[in-house]
């Protein structure tokens, strides 16, 4: 198992950042085209539900059928991305990112050109098959390529950029639709993922990456199937992804019923709804640039065991039940940035392990974290949505889930923590421990 510290070294000098990238910051320009896609992806994950019932009356649809083609993007998201990931990993980042930016094109115009349910709905999937695509395959890029000094703020700031779709996206799409109709909002999406794609090719290289190169040289060929379980195999990556399950059983389980809770609490109107939306989205924006600059500190400091992955639960718990339980609305919105704060900060640190504990497996293991992310959704909505009050199952649930989080996360940190401590009593580099059981030393 490997420090997370361990920072891969590119094996040809044309391939590597600038010796003084690490010293000067993060390059955030040299990152645009990868960036613009997240942000794009977050928009497009937020933007049917405001849409919904303007959407389901041009198509003839009622509004619970059009609901149908979010369930399409998110099921295909959750089944296909680990199977996406393996392709990323074994093939190359480029590829990837150009076919699925290439049906992300096609989806959203697909979708602006949908007169009925079912083209709709297919439109959908597709969208959710090239987010499955494009999406491990970033993550695994930035954490292979960004100065290990600031590999959680670049992250970070994925992240945070993701967010923004929804905090500025959304709102964009939104008064598109209002000006031009609803599909005018997609067409915007087309043409701003085709603009990130020159983007990409001048940032991705067609060659893999020295850091890809190097941990595929290392692993032993399996087949697909295993490659693609292979995550589950290590102790690490496994007891991380039941903490995201966990984690968002109680995040976005809960955040599902949020509205109803606030209705029910404050009797807050859909306007009012929408600005809740707009503070979920900075919460989780601040969380996680605040996740990456803190993660970074610790590993500078010699912390390789994500110290504050624990914190991010606790919070979680803190935020849910002031949401739920805290008097007055004011305190209640306090809860809910509390709430997605916490949330932007883990899902940071959860990349950030993801990209570096087992570097043969970075998109697979990403796109492992989405799949139970959706899982661990959807047990949450079911288990909220079975108490007969929505704010007793908010805060039963969602605050409950969230201390178990804490106390798993708790377990992944003193993991780390102890590894470390054995490779470092054993004067050895730490070693990234693959799923077959060999071991790959990452070069320092």
């Amino acid at each position: 198992m490997s420090s997370i510290s361990d920072p891969p070294r590119p094996d040809r000098a044309e391939d590597a950042l600038p010796s003084d990238t690490s010293a000067r910051g993060f390059d955030r320009w040299r990152y645009a085209g990868v960036f613009l896609l997240l942000f794009l992806f977050g928009t497009e994950t937020f933007l049917v539900s405001p849409l919904l019932p303007t959407i389901a009356d041009s198509v003839h649809t009622s509004e619970a059928a059009a609901a149908s083609s979010v369930t399409a993007y998110v099921l295909v998201y959750a089944v296909a991305a680990p199977f996406l990931g393996l392709l990323s990993d074994r093939f190359g980042r480029r590829r990837t990112l150009v076919v699925g930016s290439a049906l992300f094109v096609l989806s959203n115009a697909a979708a602006a050109l949908s007169t009925g349910l079912t083209l709709l709905v297919v439109s959908r999937a597709v969208a959710g098959l090239a987010a499955a695509a494009a999406g491990p395959a970033i993550w695994a890029h930035i954490a292979e390529t960004a100065p290990e000094a600031v590999r959680g703020r670049a992250l970070g700031l994925g992240m945070a950029l993701f967010s923004c779709g929804q905090v500025i996206g959304v709102p964009l799409g939104g008064f598109l639709a209002g000006l031009a109709g609803w599909r005018s909002a997609f067409w915007a999406l087309t043409v701003g993922t085709a603009a990130a794609v020159p983007l990409l090719l001048r940032q991705v290289r067609g060659r893999t990456a020295p850091a890809q190169a190097q941990a595929q040289a290392q692993a032993p060929r399996v087949g697909a199937v295993r490659a693609i379980l292979a995550g589950w195999a290590d102790p690490t990556l496994r007891r991380a992804l039941l903490v995201n399950t966990v984690f968002n059983t109680a995040n976005l389980g809960a955040y599902t019923f949020l509205g109803a809770v606030l209705v029910q609490r404050f009797d807050l109107s859909v306007e009012a709804l929408g600005l809740v939306g707009v503070l979920v989205g900075a919460g989780s924006m601040a969380g996680s640039l605040l996740g990456g600059r803190l993660g970074d500190r610790a590993r500078t400091a010699g912390r390789s065991d994500l110290p504050l992955l624990p914190l991010w639960g606790v919070l979680l718990a803190v935020g849910i039940t002031v949401a739920a339980k805290g008097p007055g609305l004011a305190l209640a919105l306090a809860g809910v940035t509390v709430w997605f704060l916490a949330s932007g900060g883990f899902v940071t640190d959860q990349q950030t392990l993801a990209g570096t504990i087992a570097p043969e497996l970075r998109a697979t293991s990403s796109a492992w974290l989405t799949s139970t992310m959706y899982a661990g959704t959807g047990v949450g909505a079911w288990a909220v949505g079975a108490f007969g009050d929505v704010v007793d199952g908010t805060l039963l649930v969602g605050g409950g889930l969230a201390v178990l989080a804490a106390l798993g996360a708790a377990a992944v940190s003193l993991g780390l923590r102890r590894a470390s401590a054995a490779s470092t009593a054993a004067g050895a580099t730490p070693a990234a421990t693959t799923p077959t059981g060999a071991t790959a030393t990452e070069k320092v």
